[in-house]
């Protein structure tokens, strides 16, 4: 299938090929389900909300809801000012949602309708009802990706919903970047091990990994409430799980309410793991983590000492979303791996510069590059392999031209199952990665291994 994709490497300032991430509207929907009975809004053209609802379907294997402004020819003429107060009218009586959260797509931003004007209008014209919210976030396709549009639209809530209470709460917050139910639900296990209180916003625990009950409902149990999120701005501290999914949202509570914060590595692995739970018992004053929860993490370090055999100075190449991309390549490391490529689609250069200090002279050769695309990581690869791949659904096609065993992780996942449910943050979820890394490695040692050398315990 890409057979034709050349050794010679030239310098592209402005084609992408296989981009190693999707546009800012899929983040901004992803984070909206994490408010409790919202429903997003996508202000444009049917075809964008389909895209965007199918891709988070695929990925999640949950029906994603979502509305649309529905822009026509005209729309994108005269503006999309007439369809928003139309849907903002039509959802409220129909759905009756707490609170839309509208995004922006390519359409809305080029022709320029702005936002909040129209959302002011149509609460003066009494299409908001009372006691009902509207937020919204420009998410632009064209610029950045689908991390830039999480990290938007969990700004908004901070912009539209936090206030600062006379009396400080004790309480602290963590915004927990762009990743799976399962991690945000480890997130607050973990800390109820700590013994502390806290708000993860936004939250989809509970909406995109719901039991089976037999019966439908539009807006699932699970998401932060609307008082919490105003109770933000009261918080000791926030601690932010991601620099680029997660900064943002925090230095706004810093700038409107006062809450410091602190911007730490996505918990993947032992050492952000750690750092973790460090910053949470400074900030919250707690003597020491719970007996089990030390218990887990030497039983990630009792898994490492027994797999390093199979770990050791495995190169390998990682792509994906940089605050993932980042945690897992430290992760790898300290296993004992040699990350030799390390891409991202979002751009930034604190993605190159983090990760550069993360290898520091361990791997002076690795190639690292944000704004990068799998076709220049196929490159990459044909001109020198690699032991395993580890990254999203896409680097398939690259896994089977090349023969190179794919751990995937990230987003999106679309082939397969069970990665919304099992968590990659904290020491449990190190065990799951571990698990994961190791089992794939040891099933190409058995396809590879000759009829005398094939063993039944390894």
């Amino acid at each position: 299938m890409l057979d034709m994709t050349p050794k010679d490497i030239q310098e592209r300032t402005a084609l992408r090929i296989n981009p190693a991430k999707t546009c800012q509207p899929i983040g901004a929907m992803y984070a909206s389900l994490g408010i409790h009975n919202c429903l997003p809004h996508s202000h444009g053209s049917q075809g964008c909300c389909s895209y965007h609802r199918s891709h988070l379907t695929r990925h999640f294997k949950e029906p994603v809801v979502a509305s649309t402004s529905s822009f026509t020819e005209g729309a994108a003429v005269f503006g999309g000012a007439p369809n928003l107060r139309q849907s903002l009218k039509t959802i409220f009586q129909v759905y009756k949602p707490d609170i839309i959260a509208v995004h922006t797509t390519c359409l809305s931003e080029t022709i320029g309708d702005d936002i909040p004007s129209i959302v002011r209008k149509a609460e003066e014209d009494g299409l908001i009802p009372d006691g009902k919210f509207v937020i919204h976030a420009n998410t632009p396709s064209y610029v950045g990706s689908n991390v830039t549009g999480f990290s938007n639209m969990v700004k908004a809530m901070v912009d539209y919903l936090a206030t600062r209470e006379l009396k400080p709460d004790s309480e602290i917050n963590i915004i927990p970047g762009y990743v799976d139910p399962a991690d945000m639900r480890e997130i607050k296990r973990m800390l109820g091990e700590l013994n502390v209180t806290g708000t993860v916003f936004p939250d989809t625990s509970d909406v995109l990994d719901t039991p089976m009950t037999g019966s439908y409902e539009m807006f699932p149990k699970g998401g932060v409430t609307i008082d919490r999120l105003m109770k933000t701005g009261s918080g000791k501290a926030t601690i932010a799980l991601g620099a680029f999914a997660s900064e943002a949202g925090a230095q706004a509570l810093e700038t409107k309410c006062g809450v410091p914060f602190r911007v730490l590595d996505l918990p993947i692995g032992i050492n952000a793991t750690d750092q973790f739970v460090k910053s949470v018992l400074q900030i919250t004053g707690e003597q020491r983590p719970s007996p089990s929860m030390i218990d887990d993490r030497g039983r990630v370090l009792d898994m490492m000492t027994d797999m390093q055999h199979y770990l050791y100075g495995k190169r390998v190449a990682i792509f994906g979303d940089p605050d993932q991309v980042i945690s897992m390549t430290d992760f790898l490391v300290s296993a004992g791996m040699r990350p030799v490529y390390v891409i991202t689609g979002t751009p930034g250069k604190r993605f190159e510069e983090r990760i550069k200090r993360i290898l520091g002279d361990d791997a002076p050769n690795c190639v690292v590059r944000a704004s990068a695309d799998l076709f220049y990581l196929h490159q990459l690869i044909r001109n020198e392999s690699v032991d395993l791949m580890v990254g999203n659904t896409y680097g398939k096609y690259i896994s089977r031209a090349e023969d190179i065993p794919l751990v995937r992780f990230g987003f999106p996942i679309l082939d397969r199952v069970g990665h919304g449910f099992f968590p990659t943050f904290g020491y449990q979820g190190a065990m799951c990665l571990l698990t994961n890394i190791v089992n794939t490695l040891l099933d190409r040692v058995d396809r590879d291994s000759a009829e005398e050398r094939f063993e039944l315990v390894m």
